[in-house]
This record gives C-alpha cells, sequence and structure tokens, in this order.
C-alpha cells in the first residue's frame, strides 16, 4: 500500500475547561497540528473527525475557513478518533488527497455517561436492570479475569498510580498531581473492585493528525511518522463487551480488542515484542491490565509479574500510558484515540520530555475500545 505519514499532531488541553466549548478545543488541535506540519488550512485537501456530542466537526470549517474541501462527520464511540484516522490514511492510500486531516473532540457533563438502550439496539428493561452502566460491565469483567488467572486485586491500584504518576509529567493533562497506590485503594468504592480513583472521569479535549503521502511529506521536509498499520474492528461472535446482553458460543468469551490488535501487526508485519511504547484504553485500570494481554503483549496471568519489574513504566521493557492515558487526561470520546497517536509520535520524536522513553523508541502501538465492543488499533514507526 501506499505509505502514509503523519507530519502534524496537535491537542488542546485536556480537562474542565468552563466557558471553551468542544468545538473550541477541536480548532486549537487542529491550528496546533498544523503548526506542527508546518502548513496552513489551505493545504489540506480532506479532512474527517467527529465527536460523541460536541457538535458536528465538519462545521468547523466556520472558524478554520471556508476552502470548499470535503469533510464528513465521523461518530463510532470510543473509536470515533480512531476511524476518522482510518479514513484520514485511506485518503491519501487512494490518491485521492496528498494531505488530510483528522480530529476528534468532546465536552461532556460531568457524572457518568448515561446512554439509552434502544440507541444500542436493546430493550428498555435492559437499562432498567441497570445494564446500562458501564462502571457495572468492567467491575463484573475484571473480577471474573482476576479469578480466573489469580491475579491480586492490587495490581488495579498500582496500574492508577502509575497513571497519575505519568500524568503529574504530562503538561496538557487534565488530572497532574500524583497519587499512591493507597491513596487509590482507599478511594470511594464505586463497583467492587474498582474504586474511585481507578476509573477515568468522562472529560473534555480535542486532538488532531495530519497525515500527508510519501511525496508530499518529503517536500514539507516533515517530521514524519510513518503510519504501518490502522485497524478498526467490531465485536465478532462469542465475545464478551459492553452492552452485549448476552455470550454467545461455548467456551472462554473473546474480544475486540484481539482482533483488531493482531490485524494491525498483520498489517505492519511487526509483532507485539517490537513494540517500544504503547498506548492502551484504560477507562479503568483493571482494562490496562486486561489489555496487556488481550492485544498480545503478555500471556493472561502473567501481568503480575510484569507490572511489579516496572516494564510498564516509562523506563520499563513496555512503557504503557506515558502521558497518563484516559486517568489521567479523562475521557472526551471523540479526541481519545487521537490523543494516543499524539503521545505516540511525540515519544517517537523524542520530544516528550520529563516523560520520554529512553532509548530512542522506534515502534508505538496505540488501542482504543468501546461500546459496544469496537476496537481500533494503530502500528507507528519512524
Amino acid at each position: 500500500m501506499s505509505e502514509v505519514s503523519i507530519i502534524g499532531a496537535g491537542l488542546s488541553r485536556f480537562g474542565r475547561q468552563p466557558g471553551v466549548t468542544g468545538r473550541a478545543m477541536a480548532v486549537q488541535a487542529i491550528h496546533a497540528a498544523l503548526a506542527d506540519a508546518g502548513i496552513a488550512w489551505p493545504d489540506v485537501q480532506v479532512a474527517f473527525g467527529g465527536s460523541d456530542g460536541a457538535g458536528l466537526a465538519d462545521t468547523l470549517v466556520a472558524e478554520l475557513g471556508l476552502t470548499g474541501i470535503p469533510f464528513t462527520n465521523v461518530k463510532n464511540g470510543c473509536a470515533t478518533g480512531g476511524s476518522a484516522l482510518v479514513a484520514a490514511v485511506n485518503a491519501i492510500r487512494s490518491g485521492a488527497a496528498e494531505i488530510a486531516l483528522a480530529v476528534g473532540f468532546d465536552k461532556h457533563p460531568r457524572g457518568a455517561f448515561d446512554p439509552r438502550p434502544e440507541d444500542w439496539g436493546l430493550p428498555a428493561g435492559y437499562g432498567d436492570a441497570g445494564l446500562m452502566v458501564t462502571t457495572q460491565f468492567f467491575a463484573i469483567k475484571i473480577a471474573r479475569y482476576l479469578r480466573e488467572h489469580d491475579l491480586p486485586e492490587s495490581l488495579l491500584a498500582q496500574i492508577a498510580a502509575k497513571a497519575y504518576r505519568n500524568g503529574a509529567l504530562n503538561p496538557n493533562a487534565w488530572r497532574r498531581e500524583a497519587m499512591s497506590e493507597e491513596q487509590v485503594a482507599s478511594s470511594a468504592m464505586v463497583n467492587d473492585p474498582l474504586t474511585q480513583y481507578m476509573f477515568c472521569s468522562p472529560g473534555e479535549g480535542g486532538a488532531a493528525i495530519v497525515v500527508a503521502s510519501a511525496a508530499a511529506a518529503k517536500r514539507l521536509e516533515a517530521r514524519a511518522v510513518k503510519v504501518l498499520a490502522v485497524a478498526p474492528r467490531t465485536r465478532a461472535f462469542g465475545t464478551f463487551e459492553v452492552f452485549s446482553p448476552s455470550i454467545q458460543g461455548a467456551g472462554a468469551p473473546t474480544s475486540v480488542s484481539t482482533t483488531a490488535a493482531r490485524a494491525a501487526f498483520e498489517q505492519a508485519g511487526v509483532g507485539p515484542g517490537d513494540i517500544d511504547v504503547a498506548q492502551l484504553q484504560d477507562t479503568e485500570a483493571g482494562a490496562e491490565l486486561m489489555h496487556l494481554a488481550e492485544c498480545g503483549f503478555c500471556e493472561h496471568g502473567e501481568q503480575e509479574k510484569w507490572i511489579g519489574a516496572g516494564e510498564t513504566e516509562i523506563g520499563g521493557r513496555l512503557p504503557v500510558n506515558t502521558d497518563g492515558g484516559c486517568i489521567a487526561n479523562g475521557e472526551p470520546i471523540g479526541a481519545s484515540g487521537l490523543r494516543q497517536v499524539h503521545e505516540i509520535v511525540t515519544q517517537l520524536r523524542g520530544e516528550a520530555g520529563a516523560r520520554q522513553v529512553p532509548d530512542g523508541p522506534r515502534l508505538g502501538f496505540t488501542h482504543v475500545y468501546g461500546a459496544p465492543g469496537i476496537s481500533a488499533c494503530t502500528v507507528l514507526g519512524v
């Protein structure tokens, strides 16, 4: 396939920003990405973007400039940003454009998400029974996982504490104060075994990525990061996912994250062991723990050994969520996937400052996961 590179990456700040709209955060991120690429808005030939509830991405042209380009709205849950990136990459690969933009943004109110079961193809009674509360799903899944693989609950506090430590090193993060394992573990119980500070919060922020053909990247003398793979997937028969009313089939349930990660590695021609730095969806601490194995980085049940040895720390074998992940940044649904890509681009360029992974990482991986069983993964390289 035609070579595609990321030539620009930009973020707004993440976290509560009273008086700043989600649209304004998106425009901030786009301007930052354009400046990073060394181009102006009229140089962008096609754009894709979306949010879960902060507005229509295509209408951002009112602030960016009325250049008449195709701008397609994308709405795909937690994979919104990743799906926008897929579309932008495919526009380059197809020859439809030489420079394309992907943007994601959101501004969620305080409190948990409140989805309606009817919007997800489920009967109203599913919500009446409390099964639309995502905290319950994640708690049920991680409790089962810990029991099946004989893993201690203490790992959850360790993972969350790492997120807060990394977030303290990230100037764009929402949660910028380190928190001890004891503070995390003793915070208010939400759904056993997950406490308040083990969860991310619905948040605010914008992220944008500019991709280009090999010829355009060369012409612009860009600090290019190659898109070696980008793979979105939906749930298959037998998976156990958010808002999935039952587990079909026999045997252990599978995960869409595994399918998406395998597709990305196959597309890139590399394996999990080749990755130097990774971003894994951490809606809560248990998600990161499970996704380590679901994405192929370790065997199920090996996480205790990995985390105990510091392998997922910034200086470890596989640094995970070096920017603090969703736990420290919050989750503005449309922006999360592209925030992950921004962090990997920053790491591969060696520009992450105090949170920089040592020894010049060459390959990075991103992974998002969300309801009702969608995942998008990328492999990026220099």
